[in-house]
């Protein structure tokens, strides 16, 4: 395919389907990409006239760039799976600072309420320079897009790395229909108004050039919406969904995402699985299995969730050699340095339980850092109960994936902050994801609950976990973006 091919459908996000490393002899391997952004996009089926562009995220990403045409991997060889790749040969440390400085250390904390307000966040010198390496981030992808995209094209930008994005797309091709999705939660009104108010306005305005913006539940769409309206002074219907400001008219979505369960089961019958399966029974033996699969991340809340296990095994003695908790943190974002801390007090607090309460025939908490998705799929189809527990969280697929391959019925404990909890709350068990003696409670319930109700409730949250999988959840944007636009 040719590399100044004009695309109708393109796809936008900082972390593509594919990346690279080196082997022992130093030659470069094309991967499949990780992420459930990337296990939703790839759900696009091929077609000739669909591109996705993503940024090089490794010096490995960065050479397979540049060896091929304008970076684009499939006209250099390279399988990309189902749909052709651009990848953009970002200057590292402008990727650095937008990605680390203000995606991820910025943007991400904000949406997820997780400043120390008291000490954080500090807008000065250094939050200028990352600012402008965010908006020249921003830029190469809008300058990507606008260079691929037929007359016409419709175009989805995803998630908060790309903000600014259809606003700098729009500028360049004022005749494409623009998307922008939210992976994230959204901010309350109140706490956006923590940013410099310029860059408030940019956030907002940069969304607001797209012709439909989707969330994942209707409560970040709603703080959306306020923002725009006390923040900017656009005219917000929230009957019709839409925010007309400076001449232009954006509708907003809401477009929950589900599992592929045929996919995800056929995964989990694979031999790598049984064998993790069989390794995890003779750890558990005839003992309750709770388990726990999340990134090592600040908003995932694995502290306060174990120490809620740690409140159980001492509240209610009767646990204690008769479950084990199974906690699986997945690295993540090492480079900051709240996240090496927070890792940090994760290893300490599951040491401490350990100490008080193992013994020589009882291991009450298994807790693994490393990155192991057999592990986890295994984890999934043992679990008696689940914890999902985020101080906030846009969506969380692990509080639908885990019903959905669950052997005999899982019981989940799940945070009402997560966006998931819309959808799932009448048969999981909600909890305040700050409230320790909640949450212990709420793994005793789970645990003593009828193994008929257990499974009744787990048939329930897997039929809606994958009512809405991936491809509908692709189509069903697309069309909204066409409806949109054509209005």
């Amino acid at each position: 395919m040719a590399s100044d091919q004009k695309m109708s459908v393109l796809l936008a996000s900082n972390r593509g389907p594919v990346s690279f490393r080196y082997d022992d002899t130093g030659a470069l391997h094309c991967v499949g990409g990780a992420g459930g952004l990337s296990s939703a996009l790839a759900a696009i089926p091929r077609q000739e006239n669909a591109l996705w562009v993503a940024a090089a995220l490794s010096d490995a990403d960065r050479l397979a760039a540049r060896s091929t045409p304008d970076g684009r991997l499939d006209a250099g060889g390279f399988d990309t799976g189902t749909i052709p790749v651009r990848m953009l040969d970002i200057e590292p440390l402008t990727f650095a600072r937008a990605y680390n400085g203000i995606a991820n250390s910025t943007l991400w904390f904000l949406h997820h309420l997780l400043f120390d307000t008291a000490n954080t966040p500090i807008f000065d010198a250094r939050f200028r320079h990352e600012w402008e390496s965010y908006v020249e981030y921003n830029l190469a992808f809008a300058e990507a897009l606008a260079h691929s995209a037929g007359p016409g094209a419709r175009v989805m930008i995803q998630d908060y790395h790309l903000s600014l994005a259809p606003r700098l797309l729009r500028e360049r091709r004022p005749d494409l229909a623009i998307s922008h999705f939210s992976h994230t939660p959204w901010a309350p009104a109140d706490y956006f108004r923590l940013l410099p108010d310029d860059v408030a306005v940019d956030l907002l305005e940069g969304l607001l050039a797209a012709n439909n913006t989707g969330f994942l539940a209707p409560r970040w769409a709603q703080a959306f919406l306020t923002c725009c309206e006390g923040i900017l002074g656009a005219v917000v219907d929230r009957d019709r969904w839409t925010v007309d400001y400076a001449g232009h008219r954006t509708f907003v979505g809401v477009h929950p995402l589900g599992i592929d369960a045929d996919n995800l089961r056929a995964r989990a019958d694979q031999p790598d699985v049984w064998v993790r399966m069989a390794g995890l029974r003779d750890l558990v033996g005839d003992r309750r299995l709770l388990v726990r699969v999340d990134r090592a991340e600040l908003s995932k809340n694995i502290v306060r969730g174990l120490i809620a296990y740690r409140e159980l095994l001492r509240r209610r003695p009767q646990w204690r050699g008769r479950v084990v908790h199974v906690a699986l943190a997945y690295p993540s974002r090492h480079d900051i340095p709240e996240y090496r801390e927070y890792a940090a007090s994760v290893q300490r607090i599951a040491k401490e339980i350990v100490e008080e309460f193992g013994s020589a025939d009882w291991d009450p908490l298994v807790l693994a850092v490393d990155d192991d998705y057999a592990r986890s799929l295994a984890a999934y189809r043992m679990a008696d109960v689940a914890i999902v527990n985020p101080v906030r969280d846009g969506m969380n697929l692990v509080a639908k994936e885990i019903p959905v391959l669950s052997d005999d019925g899982c019981a989940v404990v799940l945070s009402r902050e997560a966006g998931a909890a819309v959808e799932l709350g009448d048969a999981a068990l909600l909890v305040n994801p700050f409230d320790i003696e909640a949450t212990a409670d709420a793994m005793h319930a789970a645990l003593t609950m009828d193994d008929d109700e257990r499974r009744t409730r787990s048939a329930r949250l897997a039929a809606t976990a994958s009512a809405c999988p991936p491809k509908r959840w692709l189509t069903d944007q697309l069309d909204a973006l066409a409806a949109a636009a054509q209005a």
